[in-house]
């Protein structure tokens, strides 16, 4: 059982940046591939980052591509989400996610394939 714990939102103007940490505890670390979703209200839950479990290999979504960076410290059980040039349209409670793959390069980016689940930390950016 892993618990996932979110920290570092906020409230920050159009332009900022924000950087979200997420602590894994109760597993194996870096057996995990690790995923940033997020959920704005009257939306879907969409992925904007994931990560394998060797940080080799990492994804984007569109909308976030060339803002956003994703990382993690296996030692440290930790995973980022780095996020620069914030619009209104971040704003969503963001989630961090665990999912326990076998290959070292695996990326996930469907949240039905994610076994894990952090509480969500609220990200509020202002125009």
């Amino acid at each position: 059982q892993v618990q996932l714990v979110e920290s570092g939102g906020g409230l920050v103007q159009a332009g900022g940046s924000l950087k979200l940490s997420c602590a894994a505890s109760g597993g194996t670390f870096s057996n995990y591939a690790m995923g940033w979703f997020r959920q704005a209200p009257g939306k879907e839950r969409e992925c904007v980052a994931a990560v394998s479990r060797s940080g080799g290999v990492t994804y984007y979504a569109d909308s976030v591509k060339g803002r956003f960076t994703i990382s993690r410290d296996n030692a440290d059980n930790m995973v980022y989400l780095q996020m620069n040039r914030l619009t209104p349209e971040d704003t969503a409670v963001y989630y961090c996610a665990a999912n326990l793959r076998p290959g070292v390069f695996s990326i996930v980016t469907k949240a039905a394939d994610y076994n894990y689940w952090g509480q969500g930390t609220q990200v509020t950016v202002s125009s």
